[in-house]
């Protein structure tokens, strides 16, 4: 196990929850705490002391008053039978009771020039005050030291200890925000397993068809036998079972391997029936907050608009806030390494295709920093412009526990205003599954992590499937997001792997314990004493994916292209789309999702359990290689490492690029598994249309 050199203090499982636990004291959270005795350092590269003459900016967030009272009505708010079942605040009732005040602010400024800090903005709201000023001050203002870490090649300010503030002022302090770490966005595109790197897009030069625009709606074709030979013989192989992907010379409206239009996902998740009814979001606003943004958003989201049939964006029903300042897409503020473009395209298109009547707000950062996102989530809330908000990012939870607690601080009490005031924080699960592979390559150990923000109690976590439609575009099955790959042939005339090579997790939908949150009322019925992740799913394989219309490099009138993405970041823009619809046929708003999932039944939602026919004809094979005897692949083998998935489906897939032949193993997510009822991928379930919306408003009576 490596250690961040030269630190002072090592964070450990017991510290961590203990600057966590404080924090949360201060700002009045109910009682949480990490039920993981293992000990976590990071293995940044701890390059010494910043530059004392350094200029950096630092947010205060500052102490609600009466939180404790704050607590209690927001958890009365969605008891039923309570006097106050859904009665939401309004801004006004919550900056008399329960905001920090101007004299609170003015306090804190008045502590930060005395330390020679510039005060360059107060929260309308005096919820932060934002500084700048030189790191020496800084780190005599806040009582700690300032290095410079190398994490993952970038270089970051990074505290030492947790912050901290003297005298008078340190009590009105909830956080404070030095570090200019940021989140990661969830946009997955469809990847071509023999380079590890997503298919090439596609010009956009074909219209509307019965099967996709671009893209073949079938994914999972019927069970066929491959066989693979050796210069004509041996050493020769026999494969049989299910197929995924269409024909690798199968051309624009099929292209390989698979990918769904808008009309195709509506069916699949029984929305046109609501749609015919005029419940198609009218009259409501999904919000999406991101980082960057796209500089082609409109012209890509119309084109695909006009494609697909929906309503076009128009400034009626479209509008861009940037509160932290101008928000562009270049290759050198981070937007383009970080797949931001795409991430907007994906999240404004596909809640478009679900709620085409509804209203769309992009709220954008400046960048992916936890101040700015922090603060456009704070911005979307406050100024109340819809009644779901949906955020497709994050960032595992044991790394803020070890590197920047005050986030979990920060995140928490802006999705606890949110639910507060009737609006559902809607937010990706992850894209890792249980993270063990990046926190051992980013930590140094190889411990489970549930995603940031999608693990507060007042968040709604949205994990995803593999959705897998029929002719009809129904679906046909689904499993939990997690894919396997194992390869048996290599390229053109395709002689076998002998043995076949298996890679492994390849991606999968992030959910787990959290180690920092309690759990919330809605999830009593759940095993454990900590908060589950995550609450609801939909569609999120990139491999089972939606096709989106982009210019990848986010320059206006440069080539736009067909891709196929998915990953959470799908299935949260998709579910707010659905929540949106739900507002609109209660008339009111409804507030935080996740307390309405666990008390529906039957056809409302289906739960995923990966038990499907398709799983009879998982793929096995039979490779001769005389004068050995014939070696059996049974359908584990091939799927391997299981971990501790028992269901699975697997499926045959050759390369478009390549020609090569691989097993796709659809349901193993990495030590997560899917089963009857709630579970760590799915959550619930997926839901389902009419009966979904009926069951939500009737809870909403």
């Amino acid at each position: 196990m490596t250690t961040r050199k030269n630190l002072p203090q090592i964070l450990t499982g017991v510290s961590t929850l203990f600057i966590v636990l404080t924090l949360m004291a201060s700002f009045g959270f109910s009682q949480s705490a990490s039920h993981n005795s293992k000990k976590l350092v990071g293995t940044a590269s701890d390059l010494g002391p910043e530059d004392a003459s350094k200029q950096i900016t630092v947010n205060v967030w500052l102490n609600l008053h009466n939180k404790p009272a704050l607590d209690k009505l927001v958890k009365q708010m969605y008891e039923e039978g309570s006097p106050t079942y859904h009665r939401w605040l309004t801004m006004e009732q919550y900056k008399t009771s329960f905001a920090p005040t101007a004299r609170d602010a003015a306090v804190m400024r008045e502590f930060l020039e005395s330390h020679n800090l510039s005060v360059s903005a107060i929260e309308k709201n005096n919820h932060y005050v934002t500084a700048l000023g030189r790191v020496g001050d800084v780190q005599n203002a806040f009582n700690v030291q300032i290095n410079r870490l190398n994490i993952k090649g970038a270089i970051h300010p990074m505290a030492t200890k947790e912050p901290s503030v003297a005298g008078p002022a340190g009590a009105l302090v909830a956080a404070i925000q030095v570090s200019d770490l940021g989140y990661s966005s969830y946009s997955r595109p469809a990847i071509d397993p023999d380079a590890g790197v997503a298919y090439s897009g596609v010009p956009v030069s074909s219209g509307p068809s019965s099967n996709g625009l671009f893209f073949s709606a079938e994914c999972l074709r019927p069970p066929e036998t491959q066989t693979f030979t050796t210069g004509g013989g041996n050493p020769t192989a026999v494969y049989f079972g299910n197929r995924y992907g269409a024909n690798i010379t199968s051309g624009v409206p099929n292209l390989p391997p698979c990918g769904y239009d808008s009309a195709e996902i509506q069916t699949a998740y029984g929305l046109n029936a609501l749609h015919k009814n005029g419940l198609d979001g009218a009259g409501q606003t999904v919000v999406i907050v991101d980082a960057f943004g796209s500089n082609t958003i409109l012209a890509d989201a119309n084109l695909f608009s006009e494609l697909n049939g929906l309503p076009a964006l128009t400034p009626s029903n479209f509008q861009i806030f940037t509160p932290t300042g101008p928000a562009t897409c270049t290759a050198t503020n981070g937007c383009i390494a970080g797949s931001w473009q795409f991430e907007t395209t994906l999240d404004v298109e596909w809640a478009h295709s679900i709620a085409p009547g509804a209203n769309i707000a992009l709220v954008l950062a400046a960048n992916n920093s936890f101040t700015n996102l922090d603060a456009a989530n704070l911005f979307a809330v406050e100024n109340k412009l819809g009644n779901v908000i949906s955020n497709s990012f994050g960032i595992q939870e044991i790394v803020l526990a070890e590197l920047d607690p005050s986030e979990l601080t920060v995140e928490n009490g802006i999705a606890e205003l949110a639910a507060a005031t009737g609006i559902s924080l809607d937010v990706s699960s992850g894209d890792s599954g249980d993270f063990v592979a990046v926190d051992e390559a980013e930590l140094g150990v190889a411990v489970a992590s549930v995603s940031a923000n999608a693990d507060s109690p007042f968040a709604t976590g949205v994990g995803g499937t593999s959705t897998f439609l029929d002719s009809h575009n129904n679906i046909e099955l689904e499993t939990g997001w997690g894919l396997n790959e194992t390869r048996i042939a290599n390229p053109t005339p395709n002689p076998p792997t002998i043995p076949p090579l298996q890679f492994g997790f390849i991606f999968g939908a992030g959910g787990g314990t959290s180690a920092v949150y309690a759990k919330p009322s809605f999830q009593k019925s759940l095993p454990g004493s900590f908060r589950l992740v995550p609450d609801v799913s939909m569609n999120a394989d990139p491999e089972t994916g939606s096709e989106i219309i982009v210019t990848p490099d986010s320059v206006p009138g440069d080539p736009q292209e067909v891709a196929v993405f998915g990953g959470t970041s799908l299935s949260s823009p998709m579910f707010s789309g659905l929540w949106a619809i739900a507002n609109q046929a209660a008339g009111t708003p409804l507030g935080q999702a996740a307390p309405y999932l666990y008390k529906l039944h039957g056809g409302a939602i289906t739960d995923v359990t990966d038990l499907t026919f398709a799983s009879l004809f998982n793929v096995f094979g039979i490779i001769f290689d005389p004068p050995s005897a014939p070696t059996f692949e049974s359908p584990n083998s091939l799927a391997a490492p299981l971990q501790n998935t028992t269901n699975y489906v697997s499926a045959l897939f050759q390369s478009s690029t390549s020609t090569r032949w691989d097993v796709f193993t659809f349901g193993t997510d990495s030590s997560l598994t899917v089963g009857f009822g709630w579970d760590n991928v799915t959550g619930v379930g997926t839901p389902n249309g009419v009966p979904f919306v009926a069951q939500v408003v009737a809870q909403a009576k």
